[in-house]
């Protein structure tokens, strides 16, 4: 079962079963953010837009929304295998403190 999040046109579904986040716009999925729970941290593992939206934010949407509600749940470390995931955090650093130190 997963958690969902709404905007106007979006809604961010973290799919716990599938070990995912997905983002739609007026019903359609426009963006995927597999991750790994091991219980301590969740990896992000792969950023996907469907290549029909790509350029239009998507995955920087899909990140940010998994990120907030990571942080909103407060008992996971994130690990940012995925080198979106990687740069998202690197243009967040106020989001730092949220990365499994390694």
């Amino acid at each position: 079962m997963g958690t969902t999040a709404h905007s106007s046109r979006f809604a961010l579904t973290r799919e716990a079963d599938a070990s995912r986040y997905t983002l739609t716009r007026d019903g359609v999925l426009v963006s995927v953010l597999d991750y790994h729970d091991d219980g301590r941290t969740i990896a992000l593992t792969r950023a996907f837009t469907i290549p029909t939206f790509r350029g239009s934010g998507y995955a920087a949407r899909v990140v940010e929304g998994a990120v907030d509600d990571i942080a909103r749940r407060g008992d996971r470390r994130i690990d940012a295998v995925c080198w979106y995931v990687a740069d998202w955090f690197d243009a967040h650093p106020e989001r730092a403190h949220l990365l499994r130190v390694r």
